[in-house]
């Protein structure tokens, strides 16, 4: 893709805190209109390293181009063109949605009808209500609609569903999806492993100011190899003749060995009447399933567990993000 479809550049971004490497030498480019996300604990690096591509933090080193745009030498130009909604945003309790609406559309020379942009958010009638009145799901969408007013080419999320509840965070997800299929290019941090893999095209993961793994969702976890878990469970007791009215049958007693030799099966683990099987493939669980009935092998409460980003982070960190 050429360089004018790049809505972000990064080169060797550095960041210090006194001892402390915020952001160590990191370099990654954002398609225009993608929805790029950037994933990492709490101390990793991600809030520093989007405030220098917004230009609210100048780096210490390092290159950093947003929009073709010098984000410090450039930003009054910059925030004419970009949307930022802060992880830290607040508003004072009495000020009416509408109010700061009317305020933000001050800032910029070209701001959109809020009054539109306010019903596709959902909150049409939370216009008089004062911002202390609002959810924490209507919070949230009230700053998307902030950083939506100047009708920007990119916009920021920092850690944009944190502390709501999963109805609130599923109907924030739907907004940003919506946001991108605008033709908005999306730069999104969070350390919500699930928020990642759910709407980004690729993902960046950070870990101690560094970048550890970059590709799509899907690919972080191909790459790695991570094994499909498959369990279920199966009378501990067949093979014994059971008698019922005086008929007696029969069921076929589990053996793991059957299972084992499936092409793409791992490993295959047994405790009394509960089974697990590990391995990789497409057809891995169709095969399982078929085997186990062909052998006349009953089996219940069969499920299946894939490998997420959270298990990419772990194995590539080996330690559990911080939630």
């Amino acid at each position: 893709m050429s360089q004018e479809r790049k809505a972000i550049m990064v080169k060797g971004l550095r960041k210090r805190y006194e001892s402390v490497k915020a952001v160590d030498g990191i370099s990654f480019q954002v398609e225009a209109g993608e929805l790029f996300g950037m994933v990492g604990p709490n101390g990793s690096g991600k809030t520093t390293t989007i405030e220098c591509i917004e230009g609210l933090r100048q780096p210490d080193e390092g290159q950093v181009r947003v929009l073709d745009l010098d984000p410090w030498q450039e930003a009054y130009e910059l925030r004419e063109r970009t949307g930022i909604q802060l992880q830290s945003a607040n508003l004072p309790r009495r000020m009416r949605v509408e109010e700061a609406l009317d305020l933000f559309a001050s800032f910029y020379r070209h701001p959109s009808d809020w009054h539109p942009l306010l019903e596709g958010l959902g909150l049409g009638d939370k216009r008089r209500a004062f911002f202390s009145q609002l959810s924490g799901g209507q919070k949230q969408r009230l700053f998307v609609a902030l950083a939506l007013i100047n009708q920007p080419e990119l916009v920021f999320l920092d850690e944009l569903t944190t502390g709501l509840d999963p109805r609130a965070r599923h109907a924030i997800w739907d907004l940003v999806r919506g946001i991108r299929e605008q033709g908005t290019t999306v730069f999104l941090t969070t350390h919500f492993m699930d928020e990642a893999e759910r709407l980004c095209d690729r993902v960046a993961i950070l870990d101690h100011g560094r970048i550890i793994a970059l590709d799509t969702p899907a690919n972080l976890v191909s790459q790695l190899g991570m094994a499909t878990r498959i369990a279920f469970q199966v009378n501990d007791h067949t093979g014994s003749a059971q008698k019922d009215g005086g008929s007696e049958s029969s069921a076929a007693v589990f053996d793991a060995a059957r299972i084992g030799v499936i092409d793409g099966v791992q490993r295959v683990e047994q405790e009394a009447d509960q089974v697990l099987v590990y391995g990789q493939g497409a057809g891995l669980v169709g095969a399982v399933v078929t085997t186990l009935e062909t052998n006349g092998v009953p089996f219940l409460n069969l499920r299946t567990e894939q490998a997420d980003l959270e298990d990419v982070f772990l194995k590539l960190t080996g330690r559990e993000i911080d939630n």
